[in-house]
């Protein structure tokens, strides 16, 4: 699922948001995302940052683990979120979220696209189905990101 928009700030503005995590809560339009566990801004692939969340259809309050899996600066930023097993390793569940942004004369054309397809149909299953939301969600979290930037 891909939705787009224009926002009326630079590409740099956007992807320092996007990538620190104690902003999160501001590209979310209602109140799923909390505050961040790990404060440290992403800097690559790999990266791994912790969100607190609260979705009372999952139990209420629970922390996700995010692994960074594309990152490029003022471009592209990408996460799986997961949860550590035993050993600590973190085990996603097959859904992304990535931002795509270019420059668009003095704003920044923002693609925002949530893809599931490695999500198993177990897991699926377990939360209810994908995706859980609708294209609207997505619409709504740029329109939140609009917002925060605006500030």
């Amino acid at each position: 699922m891909t939705v787009s928009r224009t926002i009326p700030a630079s590409a740099s503005e956007v992807f320092s948001l996007l990538a620190d995590p104690a902003r999160h809560k501001d590209t979310e339009p209602g109140d799923w995302v909390r505050d961040a566990v790990t404060s440290e801004v992403i800097r690559g692939v790999g990266d791994v940052f912790a969100i607190n969340m609260y979705i009372e259809a999952a139990g209420g309050h629970y922390v996700m683990h995010n692994v960074v899996t594309a990152f490029e600066p003022d471009r592209t930023i990408e996460w799986e979120p997961g949860q550590p097993d035993a050993t600590g390793e973190i085990s996603t569940g097959g859904w992304r979220w990535r931002y795509d942004l270019a420059p668009a004369g003095g704003s920044t054309e923002v693609t925002l696209r949530y893809d599931w397809s490695a999500t198993s149909r177990e897991q699926a299953d377990e939360i209810g189905g994908m995706p859980p939301f609708g294209r609207d969600f997505l619409e709504a979290s740029l329109a939140s990101l609009e917002a925060a930037l605006a500030n």
